[in-house]
């Protein structure tokens, strides 16, 4: 039977992972195979695949997944949002997913889509919260799947007060969350302060530090703002001044990812998960300057 993911936690300390998302055309569905299998020589432990607004790429990622799993031999983890979905369109989602063999779900309430506005509206036949999902879950099987769930080192962008954050983590992790993947972040010290509020509050879950190496300092600052996570003074300081250098921006964030992720296993990260892009590079040159002097 294929593994879950925390099985293959209780044979490693660390682990590596690469998430991807969905692309909308067959051509970057054909790119994103390639990549797959550029990356799958890095050695990955699990890859995990996005899912859009509101359900909006289910279909499709359960497809890729099916990919990976079937034709590149890949322990997958199956992205999925309670948004704009009843009760029972998603629990037929999940025994699909099960049907598939796929056994890890990242469990997430998620984000409305963009048409409809900001803020998160329950529909009838819905859910609200992510531990109510996390029941689904294992309403549908309680043994089969390994359930992950997102965590907030800097707060949420619908609630920034930390604490706050940890008492939701824990109660997800009291429904049945097996692991957090965290959104990403720049500041090591707010993971840390993290990790040390939730240990207070009995959180005893493996919570995986998501990472994100930067690119294009513009496109980041847009895309931290469309997802709440905070760009600190360092990044700032240090992306700024070279916006407009597109070979020296990339291979600073190269440099800057590479120290962050450094720093996070020094410290005592159970591991790193990195948010490609559905790109090799430069997760794959960060990957082989930290991962790589670990195997």
């Amino acid at each position: 039977m294929v593994k879950t993911i925390i099985e293959i936690f209780n044979e490693k300390n660390r682990t590596f992972s690469i998430e991807y998302f969905p692309p909308k055309t067959d051509k970057g569905t054909s790119n994103l195979m390639k990549t797959v299998a550029e990356m799958k020589k890095l050695g990955p432990d699990f890859v995990s695949v996005t899912y859009g607004a509101g359900g909006s790429t289910g279909k499709a990622t359960l497809d890729i997944i099916n990919n990976l799993h079937k034709n590149h031999g890949l322990t997958c983890m199956h992205h999925l949002t309670l948004v704009n979905q009843t009760k029972d369109m998603l629990k037929s989602i999940i025994r699909n997913i099960k049907a598939s063999g796929i056994r890890n779900i990242l469990a997430l309430r998620g984000d409305p889509p963009p048409e409809i506005g900001r803020s998160f509206r329950k529909i009838e036949g819905g859910m609200e919260f992510c531990y109510e999902l996390i029941d689904l879950i294992k309403e549908v099987d309680r043994d089969y799947f390994s359930i992950a769930v997102a965590g907030f080192p800097e707060g949420h962008a619908d609630n920034r007060d930390i604490e706050e954050n940890v008492e939701y983590l824990k109660i997800k992790a009291d429904h049945g969350a097996h692991f957090v993947i965290t959104q990403l972040f720049f500041n090591n010290d707010d993971y840390f302060r993290y990790l040390d509020l939730a240990a207070k509050k009995g959180i005893r879950i493996r919570i995986l530090p998501g990472i994100l190496p930067i690119t294009d300092y513009r496109k980041l600052l847009k895309f931290c703002e469309t997802c709440g996570a905070y760009v600190c003074k360092n990044v700032h300081d240090i992306f700024e001044p070279i916006s407009s250098d597109v070979e020296r921006t990339f291979s600073t964030g190269i440099e800057y990812c590479a120290r962050q992720c450094e720093d996070l296993l020094k410290r005592g990260a159970p591991g790193l998960h990195f948010y490609s892009l559905n790109r090799v590079e430069p997760v794959a040159s960060i990957w082989k300057q930290v991962v790589a002097p670990e195997d």
